[in-house]
């Protein structure tokens, strides 16, 4: 892609958990809909717009938009995706909350980045419990980020760009102000209603007990108990993750039958795929068995947690791949936290999902034995269904590289490769952190990532080098703070709004000073006005690492091949087109492999490459 395009734009999941107990009411609920079965099918109305699936909406017109590319059905397999979290990005009205408008005024910054994709964390109609994960209505936007018709408007202008665009689609629960959960709490045990979800009685006398152990990821309970018509409690409904988020019954088929129309309604309006939150989740064992509660922690999971990675879910994926197979040019990305590489493979069957995050380089710490088990690992990991690898340093679920690398003292993040999740990324909140070291250390690791064969996934803000943000308690919202009885803090310090320009908060990010995460008024230094023209800010790195990555040759081949290397240090290149990336992870200049220098992330020191910096060599 073309980076020298120009910047315009750059002016311009909690219930309470003390108690499994806390009763749901069902005449508490959001019933702002008509009630009966049709009240969430999203039909199509004979004007050919859709309706909402809240139908006390206007009906969505209809689009007859097309992928950016149809005849491209390999684009996915080498491209760069730009994670947007909208609340974080940009803020055109002035509310201090990221909008759809923010991000198409800010598309020729993503033009002069030079990435392939974006995708949308969230933007359907949703209460926010979990900023999002708790969609209320599939097919229609939040008003929060805007509406239908500037979603439209930034298809259209991304492709104007040669940007795709890809959306979040959470298909493992609903939240608890859907139609759908409304008039389960309504109907009584046994209703058809209640079947689109897990319902289930209680074990022990009068059934005060929960269903089975299982625990959410958020902390607390997985059951919480509802209150019948009569006033009396009633049966318990499965929530993995928040209380406001009751996961589907996808043994039921109105599930997925609602789910197709929720797919073609986005990409019949050009959407480029999607990003499947909790990919290895949605079916559950019919027995609902007890889980291992000693290895069970918060935002954590392992292959043998009964919560997820059942095997019916690949025939959920199937189905979903049949109707994606219709639209030539989509793709869909999987969020698998699945650490057996015959069971992660699984998912990237033929038919089953186009890719699937590996999460291994995200979880190896800054020494060159876990960056190498990392990549090895990764690249086995798709190897028997000659799938595409993937790639991320950070997601709006994970501390920012910078924090995680220069960290330099205090405990550490748990890093337990046998183990799924995102525990590693939620403790820690005592250490010592060097900012200046963990953006060395993330510049490498930049060149280390895009010199790998496969998919990138760059997360908003990592090009800036921007570290976790420092948070008083009283502004945290991940509901992971309020379920685990503020022991955990969350997600927060990694979504802290974008710095675009000035000197002070809120940096050009929103009007107002009062944004929905404060942003700390010591990212002068982390603005994109003030590193857009500094041929030495970690964006321009990101520009230049970004345009060689599309421009070279060398960057090919499906394979890498490991170079010996000084103690500290690794190097690998490229199987076909021979580039070579070394990084040197130790304490001392050392000397590079033989080649030309084509990019380092730090300048040489006498011709050697110095610590904590990598390079690209041709």
């Amino acid at each position: 892609m073309d980076n020298g395009a120009d910047a315009d734009g750059l002016d311009a999941e909690g219930a309470d958990a003390d108690s499994a107990d806390a009763d749901v009411a069902a005449d508490s609920a959001d019933a702002d809909v008509a009630d009966g079965d049709d009240t969430a099918d999203g039909t199509d109305t004979t004007d050919g717009s859709t309706q909402s699936a809240h139908t006390d909406r206007p009906a969505v017109p209809a689009s007859t938009a097309t992928q950016l590319d149809p005849g491209d059905d390999t684009w996915w397999k080498s491209a760069i995706f730009y994670q947007i979290y909208p609340r974080s990005f940009s803020d055109a009205n002035g509310d201090g909350v990221g909008d759809l408008a923010g991000i198409i005024d800010k598309l020729g910054y993503l033009e002069l980045l030079g990435v392939d994709a974006i995708w949308l964390s969230p933007v359907m109609r949703s209460p926010m419990a979990d900023h999002g994960y708790d969609v209320s209505d599939p097919r229609d936007i939040d008003p929060v980020f805007g509406d239908i018709a500037q979603f439209d408007r930034l298809i259209t202008e991304a492709h104007d760009r040669d940007i795709r665009v890809t959306m979040d689609l959470v298909p493992n629960h609903t939240s608890d102000q859907h139609p759908w959960f409304v008039e389960a709490l309504a109907a009584e045990p046994g209703d058809p209603a209640r079947a689109r979800y897990i319902f289930r009685d209680g074990r022990g006398d009068n059934g005060d007990e929960p269903p089975n152990n299982w625990i959410s990821v958020f902390g607390g309970p997985a059951w919480t108990r509802v209150t019948g018509a009569d006033g009396k409690p009633g049966q318990w409904y499965l929530h993995i993750f928040a209380a406001e988020q009751p996961d589907l019954n996808w043994e039921n088929p109105e599930v997925f039958d609602d789910l197709e129309k929720t797919l073609r309604f986005w990409l019949d309006r050009g959407v480029d795929g999607f990003r499947i939150d909790v990919a290895h989740g949605m079916a559950k064992p019919e027995d609902l068995p007890d889980m291992d509660l000693e290895s069970a922690g918060l935002l954590v999971n392992d292959d043998n947690d009964p919560r997820f990675n059942n095997y019916a879910v690949h025939d959920i994926h199937r189905k979903i791949r049949k109707v994606l197979d219709q639209y030539p040019g989509a793709a869909n990305v999987g969020e698998i936290w699945v650490d057996d590489n015959e069971r992660f493979a699984e998912y990237l069957r033929p038919d089953e999902l186009h890719l699937g995050f590996n999460f291994r380089l995200a979880k190896a710490t800054f020494d060159t034995d876990s960056i190498r088990n990392a990549i090895e690992n990764s690249l086995d990991a798709v190897l028997s269904v000659s799938g595409t690898p993937t790639w991320t340093l950070s997601n709006h679920d994970v501390d920012r590289e910078v924090t995680r690398y220069g960290r330099i003292s205090g405990p550490l993040p748990d890093v337990d490769t046998e183990a799924g999740g995102i525990e590693l990324d939620v403790a820690a909140d005592d250490a010592e952190t060097d900012i200046d070291l963990g953006i060395l250390r993330a510049r490498a690791m930049l060149l280390v990532e895009l010199a790998l064969p496969g998919s990138i996934f760059i997360y908003n803000g990592a090009e800036l080098g921007l570290p976790n943000a420092d948070l008083p308690d009283e502004v945290l919202q991940d509901p992971v703070w309020e379920r685990s009885g503020h022991t955990e803090r969350g997600r927060d310090a990694c979504r802290v709004p974008l710095p675009w320009e000035g000197f002070e908060p809120p940096f050009g990010f929103s009007s107002t000073p009062d944004t929905w995460l404060p942003i700390p008024a010591s990212w002068t230094r982390f603005t994109v006005e003030a590193q857009l023209e500094d041929i030495g800010s970690t964006l321009s790195l990101y520009r230049q690492a970004i345009e060689l990555r599309y421009e070279r040759e060398e960057f090919t081949g499906d394979k890498v091949e490991w170079y010996g290397a000084p103690d500290g240090c690794l190097a690998f290149r490229r199987s076909v087109g021979h580039l070579t990336c070394a990084l040197n992870a130790g304490d001392v200049p050392v000397p590079l492999p033989p080649g030309d220098v084509l990019l380092t992330s730090y300048p040489l020191v006498d011709g050697q490459l110095a610590p904590n910096s990598a390079a690209w060599l041709v």
